[in-house]
């Protein structure tokens, strides 16, 4: 995938809905910014809220025995891309890099785009759009922004 064809995003913030957890992520395109909505379970949801406060659990979680298992084998994430979006489900790759004494492997894994934000926070790794997943989808910033403000408020 060409570089021009992703747009970097932010996890701005997780927010509690009736429902599970909204993500909210922001993008540009040129001088377009966006920011939409990708909606996670609960506990998913929280993951995101401890990776994005850099906060751990006692216990490891799923997230972080994956992080181990990279450590050990030599596998580094080098980005997340969220690739496609289809009726509201978004999809998403972990492109792998493994260097070891057999030469070098580049992979590509599909996975939750929340399980992929999680491990990329993390690690401090970029997550991305492809620029058809941007364009596709709605601009939820004056929605973001009136929830950031009324939670400012209480």
């Amino acid at each position: 995938m060409k570089s021009q064809d992703l747009i970097e995003l932010t996890v701005r913030a997780t927010i509690p809905t009736s429902s599970g957890c909204a993500v909210f992520l922001e993008g540009r395109q040129g001088k377009q910014a966006k920011v939409f909505i990708i909606y996670v379970d609960v506990g998913v949801g929280e993951a995101l809220s401890m990776a994005l406060q850099g906060m751990h659990k006692e216990r490891p979680l799923t997230h972080d025995l994956i992080i181990s298992i990279f450590k050990a084998s030599g596998i580094l994430l080098e980005q997340v891309i969220i690739n496609d979006e289809n009726d509201g489900t978004f999809y998403a790759r972990l492109a792998l890099h493994m260097e070891n004494e057999l030469g070098t492997k580049l992979i590509e894994i599909d996975a939750r785009p929340s399980d992929c934000m999680i491990l990329a926070l993390r690690l401090g790794r970029p997550i991305y759009a492809t620029a058809a997943v941007f364009e596709a989808v709605e601009d939820m910033s004056a929605v973001f922004e009136r929830l950031v403000k009324e939670r400012a408020g209480k």
